[in-house]
């Protein structure tokens, strides 16, 4: 199987040029300005369109038990979302209750993917209880090519740590050279706002932000910023909403704690409004940490294009507005989390990035693709143009126009958080180690080509 691409304007990291592409074996083997086509070759004219490195989300769930339910993609479903929405790598949370074991949750979550996924993923591990047991098996999860653990300081008597096992998950990733993904919100503020909300009456979807406001999330990250200080630990913040929380983050950058930031597409073109429509609408949107007050939503785009905030993620987690989030009806804390971006991220990042003047295209690679695969340990083979590299590109059309909506969606649930949204530009063709698996906005690709890649410890 070969692939020559021709005559797209190439934009990486770092670069911006016009040249020809040639795939094979699954690798990119050659770049010039200009490639004669090899006999049997498929060749994609792809002159007046953009040639991306393949888009990396690193934060999403698919295989995920909440509240009583479980999310309503697969990895058949999600990865098709992913890749007709031009991610070609997902990285999910494998996230086992604290009953559960690493290795029996590791073993559970690779189940769910095996011979499914049509793009290519990778696991963070959680962390959910330390113990002897669960450190010997973290090590050898990591041995098996798992590099970056998770952990929830939110979630009290569920997924979340208390502070030993905090020091010790961060002392143990720090010998193993592992990142460590963190969920930043204070869990006792939390639980308590809550039961005080519960108590007066107030138990609508907009009463979610209140339960958790900004300083709650900022504290969460004071908190592991000074644990990650003591350790020496290498952290990353998922889904981070707000400048308070980045003032925490980037102050313990600037007195040396090794920390990475991720925001998510939503909390840049979303906000805590949405959470206040009628008739129960505003579930649609209650995620943690909840969407924040419009004025936050410049700091973010400033801190992407300073270069202060690496990623943008999804922190993906369909559940149905009819059947799953009425479970929250009359208690906004039943309310399953999770608001359903996989397919759109790319196009509104492009869109409210690029095409507002927000974000250059280098920063729009770095930050949807190529910062992500270095943090993680999957760079150059993903995220990255180059000799050697995966030949996962994503042909962008910058002239097309459409709407977003759930009627149209390849996301298996029932609503889009971005119905009647105008997007413009999208994946005109997606490919995965060189196969084409996407034309114009349809899957035509193989499930169970995706692979679980192997990545190396590489923070120590």
């Amino acid at each position: 199987m070969s692939l020559l691409i021709k005559g797209g304007e190439i934009v990486t990291g770092t670069e911006h040029y016009i040249a020809d592409i040639y795939c094979e074996h699954e690798r990119i083997t050659h770049i010039d300005r200009y490639i004669e086509a090899p006999a049997g070759a498929e060749v994609i004219n792809a002159s007046g369109k953009y040639v991306f490195p393949g888009f990396i989300d690193p934060h999403v769930h698919i295989y995920l038990p909440f509240m009583g339910t479980f999310s309503k993609d697969t990895y058949e479903t999600a990865s098709k979302a992913a890749l007709v929405g031009g991610t070609t790598t997902l990285i999910e949370m494998v996230c086992p209750s604290r009953e559960m074991s690493a290795a029996q949750g590791f073993r559970l979550w690779q189940e769910q993917a095996a011979g499914k996924s049509a793009c290519d993923y990778t696991f963070h591990m959680g962390v959910t209880r330390f113990d002897d047991e669960n450190a010997s098996q973290l090590r050898e999860i990591v041995a098996a090519g798992i590099s970056s653990f998770k952990i929830f300081l939110a979630y009290k008597g569920a997924f979340g740590i208390d502070d030993a096992e905090l020091y010790q998950t961060l002392k143990l990733a720090k010998e193993l050279g592992v990142i460590v993904t963190a969920h930043c919100e204070n869990e006792t503020l939390v639980a308590e706002r809550q039961k005080e909300l519960l108590a007066t009456g107030k138990t609508g979807p907009e009463q979610h932000h209140e339960s958790r406001p900004p300083r709650v999330e900022a504290e969460g990250v004071h908190h592991l910023m000074t644990f990650a200080e003591l350790t020496g630990a290498h952290v990353y913040i998922v889904h981070l909403s707000c400048d308070e929380a980045l003032r925490e983050a980037l102050a313990a950058r600037h007195r040396g704690v090794n920390v990475w930031i991720e925001t998510l597409i939503q909390y840049l073109v979303l906000d805590k409004t949405d959470t206040e429509r009628p008739e129960f609408e505003g579930s649609k949107f209650v995620m943690s940490p909840p969407l924040r007050d419009k004025s936050n939503q410049p700091v973010l785009w400033n801190g992407l294009s300073s270069g202060e905030i690496q990623t943008v993620a999804t922190d993906h987690a369909p559940f149905d507005f009819k059947t799953q989030k009425p479970m929250g009806r009359d208690d906004f804390t039943k309310i399953p989390n999770g608001i359903p971006s996989l397919e759109d991220r790319v196009n509104l990042l492009y869109t409210h990035g690029v095409k507002a003047g927000r974000l250059d295209l280098h920063t729009f690679v770095n930050v949807a693709s190529t910062n992500a695969a270095k943090t993680f340990g999957l760079f150059p083979r993903k995220g990255a143009i180059q000799i050697g590299a995966d030949a996962d590109l994503v042909i962008y059309d910058p002239e097309y126009r459409g709407t977003i909506s759930a009627k149209t969606q390849t996301m298996n649930v029932d609503y889009s958080a971005f119905e009647g949204w105008e997007i413009e530009g999208r994946p005109s063709v997606v490919t995965v180690r060189g196969e084409v698996a996407v034309r114009e906005g349809k899957f035509v690709g193989t499930i169970g080509r995706g692979k679980l890649l192997a990545r190396e410890a590489t923070h120590s």
